[in-house]
């Protein structure tokens, strides 16, 4: 089994120790070193890029959640804090899990188990391919199975940060697969799909209405974003009736 390599960050003293010593009684947990200020946090990883980061967040010069906006994607992070007013903002950040203190060490071992259940998918993802497409259809592995899905049955994507939806017409039956949208976009067919935003991919043949820069799928509007207008609009402009 591989390890979880992480740090744990506090600036105090006593709250840094329990957590230290929480993660030394987990065999699958690394810890690669440990911090009272982000700032010395940062410097170390430059160098050595963790896994799993244990976070307070109310600390002096830099708090953690200003600190978890600099984090590389890879890194996750665990808050432990003392003020639950942070929580809506920590998970904003895509955090794992946010510990109130004091937390007890079956609590820590919950939240760490669940982490491991991240990570584990997430390796588990990356050695497959999750999408292959072929001239009309696409395959795309979801939930230990191999979807088969015609590229005229497909209304739009939308991304969930390292995950796809996959919305299919005349059902409200969605996939959901491992992939980035960058991915996604370069092994679609051009002349049937668009990005339209950062978050969407549609199917040009299955739009039919437009509105105030927005596409609408039934009770679904997906926005046109500035990044992507010029290049729907373009689209639009060819197939006006003059």
């Amino acid at each position: 089994m591989n390890k979880i390599t992480c740090i744990a960050i506090d600036d105090e003293p006593i709250a840094l120790g329990i957590v230290v010593s929480h993660i030394k009684k987990i065999h699958y947990l690394e810890l690669l070193a440990e911090f009272d200020n982000p700032i010395d946090a940062s410097e170390f990883l430059q160098e050595n890029p963790v896994q799993l980061i244990f976070l307070d967040i109310n600390m002096p010069d830099l708090s953690g959640v200003e600190f978890a906006r600099t984090l590389d994607k890879n890194s996750k992070v665990i808050f432990t804090t003392a003020y639950d007013k942070y929580a809506v903002e920590g998970f904003q950040l895509h955090a794992l899990d946010y510990l109130l203190k004091p937390f007890s060490y079956a609590v820590f071992a919950i939240s760490v188990k669940h982490a491991k259940e991240y990570f584990d998918l997430v390796d588990s993802k990356q050695s497959e391919i999750p999408i292959n497409t072929g001239d009309d259809y696409l395959f795309v592995k979801a939930e230990y199975q191999i979807h088969r899905i015609e590229f005229s049955d497909i209304l739009y994507f939308e991304g969930l940060k390292d995950y796809v939806k996959l919305y299919i017409e005349g059902t409200s039956k969605l996939i959901v697969f491992y992939s980035t949208m960058k991915s996604l976009e370069e092994k679609l067919p051009l002349d049937r799909f668009m990005r339209v935003h950062r978050s969407f991919i549609v199917s040009l043949n299955k739009i039919k209405t437009i509105e105030r820069n927005r596409i609408i799928f039934g009770d679904k509007r997906i926005p046109i974003s500035k990044q992507y207008k010029s290049g729907f609009d373009e689209f639009v402009k060819k197939k006006f009736l003059l």
